[in-house]
């Protein structure tokens, strides 16, 4: 037996399939959505519309812009010279965050995994190897994830840029702010210990 009619249980199945968001959640959603005033639903169903038409890639680094490019690489103060890899634009907006890093982003959106038949032909190397040779870039620093997958995505690129002579870096890995040493495993621990730092 259906607690709600069509329409409710259509919404909340529709909220559902979001990632991240589970039945009760998407419940919960479902009735703020309902007792919203019209003009305000009216309102997010127009933004969540025009977002998914006008929205885009770059066509320099792969993140999303609403125009062809993005503010970063519009930015004429940061370094065009140092550009970062990072896998997703979350986690390009996780660098964004600490306001350190002033060069610019490639988004590969994915990294190599055989395992799901993910090869470098499925991310955006090609591209990025594309800018490489057409731009003057100095470093290229991979921040791939210290997953088996962004390892070997690392890896991997590493090979196809030092042949070039562009210098190649990687972003350091080890123990987590806050993090108890007992329960980190030893490759974090070794990681850790191989990428230390002068005091």
């Amino acid at each position: 037996m259906d607690l709600y009619s069509g329409r409710i249980n259509q919404l909340i199945e529709a909220l559902s399939r979001l990632p991240g968001i589970g039945t009760k959640t998407a419940q919960r959603l479902a009735f703020h959505i309902i007792n919203m005033p019209v003009d305000q639903a009216r309102s997010l169903a127009e933004t969540i519309v025009t977002a998914r038409e006008t929205i885009c890639y770059c066509n320099k680094c792969w993140n999303l812009s609403d125009s062809e490019i993005c503010p970063i690489c519009a930015n004429e103060k940061r370094d065009h010279r140092t550009v970062m890899v990072v896998e997703t634009v979350r986690d390009l907006a996780a660098y964004e965050k600490t306001q350190k890093y002033n060069g610019v982003y490639h988004v590969l959106h994915g990294a190599i995994s055989p395992m799901l038949g993910i090869g470098p032909g499925d991310i955006r190397l090609k591209e990025l190897m594309v800018r490489l040779q057409t731009e003057d870039i100095r470093e290229v620093i991979i921040a791939t994830n210290s997953t088996l997958e962004g390892e070997t995505t690392a890896m991997y690129i590493s090979k196809l840029i030092k042949p070039s002579g562009i210098k190649v870096t990687r972003i350091a890995s080890g123990v987590p702010v806050g993090g108890d040493l007992e329960y980190i495993d030893e490759v974090t621990l070794l990681r850790a210990l191989e990428g230390r730092t002068e005091l």
